[in-house]
């Protein structure tokens, strides 16, 4: 990654979006946790997870908006926009204003897809092809560190100043984010080749994964993984109340070993790009997330804490690879759309699992279940690894050697020359 950070465009984006990612992380656990105690409900806390979660339906609609403009500009507004999404919550009192945090998570996940589409078209432009799974593997580094410590800063800001100080966090952040993007510099053409005209062109993003074979593969051996990943959600509860015999409070100490796990994954993940490709990039996290299923199948502490390792390792390994294949194989102007219709074909299937494994594991055993997941992406990985052979691996980034003066004649020959030169003169 110190070949993309030793950019200074990218080092500005960079400062941006630690902004932005810092006050997300703080925030958005922390307002399940403000419902919870507004209205002392369970379920209503976890509606606010998915009040940000259900706009991703409308993802292609959004990705046509973002194709419509340059990205910069689109980007420096887009987080300007949140900030003021975000100041209705300064209002929120009692549990009859929780309908306001609600409508500020819909908003806000709104807009973090616009975020998202925009910022990969963003670097696309400032970056050169060989240099975006650097680039992701650097932001996803954030990432999970944030995991480790921001749901934590957020309960404990919310604990000491209430919801007020977490809204100015957010906006905070992300108008920090807006003003450094101010001062990005970027060269993009005017109007992007293939503008988004018409509506009849929002599907167009849809129809480039269906057509392009590297993506059509890559999606359909992930998306069937995001069929299952979810249970994971649910099984983990069940396993360490019923496996380990200890409270539910244990799964954010499991949690945080997991983003341990993620942070060492966001850093191997260039390598890995660059050795077996984008594809076996998204196999190889693939695999190891099943392999991390299968040994959640025999309880164990010890065995949990190596599980939970080789889940967060997998994560960035497989985001890193599918949103930089993405990018390569996707022509800029259709970016946008393209990154919408990804970020829907891979949420909507892991929601969907999500709430079955919470039906599921209600009837059967969850080690059945963690041996399903297993199997199923042991599988799912095995056809993405078979697929990278359709997929070139990417060329690593050559740079430009630095320029050394050329060094000049020696004093003593400069000298020599002029004593003969004068002899000659003299003659």
């Amino acid at each position: 990654m110190h070949t993309v950070l030793r950019r200074p465009d990218f080092r500005l984006l960079f400062g941006a979006l630690l902004a932005s990612m810092t006050a997300e992380s703080i925030l958005l656990l922390a307002l399940a946790i403000w419902v919870k105690d507004l209205t002392g409900s369970d379920r209503m806390a976890a509606a606010v997870i998915f009040a940000v979660v259900a706009p991703r339906i409308l993802a292609p609609l959004v990705g046509w908006v973002v194709d419509r403009y340059r990205r910069r500009p689109f980007f420096l507004t887009a987080n300007l926009v949140t900030a003021v999404l975000l100041t209705p919550l300064l209002t929120v009192r009692d549990s009859r204003d929780v309908w306001i945090v609600y409508l500020v998570g819909a908003l806000y996940g709104l807009s973090s897809i616009a975020l998202g589409a925009s910022l990969s078209g963003l670097l696309r432009a400032l970056l050169p092809l060989g240099l975006l799974a650097e680039a992701h593997a650097a932001l996803q580094t954030v990432r999970q560190s944030l995991r480790l410590g921001g749901p934590l800063v957020g309960a404990a800001l919310y604990a000491l100043a209430g919801g007020a100080a977490l809204t100015v966090v957010g906006v905070t952040g992300f108008v920090t984010a807006a003003a450094v993007v101010g001062l990005l510099r970027v060269t993009e053409p005017t109007r992007p080749r293939r503008l988004a005209r018409s509506i009849t062109e929002m599907g167009a993003g849809l129809r480039h994964l269906g057509t392009e074979p590297a993506l059509r593969r890559a999606l359909l051996g992930y998306g069937v993984a995001s069929l299952v990943i979810g249970f994971s959600e649910a099984l983990l509860f069940a396993y360490v109340e019923r496996g380990l015999g200890r409270p539910p409070t244990f799964v954010g100490v499991l949690f945080s070993v997991q983003g341990a796990g993620g942070l060492v994954g966001a850093l191997l993940s260039p390598a890995v790009v660059r050795r077996f490709g984008e594809v076996g990039s998204l196999a190889a996290g693939v695999a190891l997330f099943g392999t991390a299923a299968l040994i959640l199948t025999y309880p164990g502490l010890w065995l949990a804490v190596a599980a939970l390792l080789l889940a967060g390792l997998s994560l960035p390994l497989s985001w890193v690879g599918l949103h930089t294949l993405v990018q390569r194989r996707t022509e800029p102007g259709l970016l946008g759309r393209t990154t919408a219709a990804t970020e829907a074909l891979v949420s909507g299937p892991q929601a969907i699992s999500i709430g079955t494994g919470a039906l599921l594991v209600a009837v059967l055993d969850y080690r059945l279940l963690f041996a399903l997941v297993g199997m199923v992406m042991l599988a799912a990985g095995a056809y993405l690894w078979r697929a990278r052979r359709f997929v070139p691996v990417p060329a690593r980034p050559v740079l430009p050697a630095p320029r050394r003066p050329r060094p000049g004649p020696r004093p003593s020959a400069r000298l020599g020359h002029g004593v003969v030169a004068s002899a000659r003169r003299n003659r």
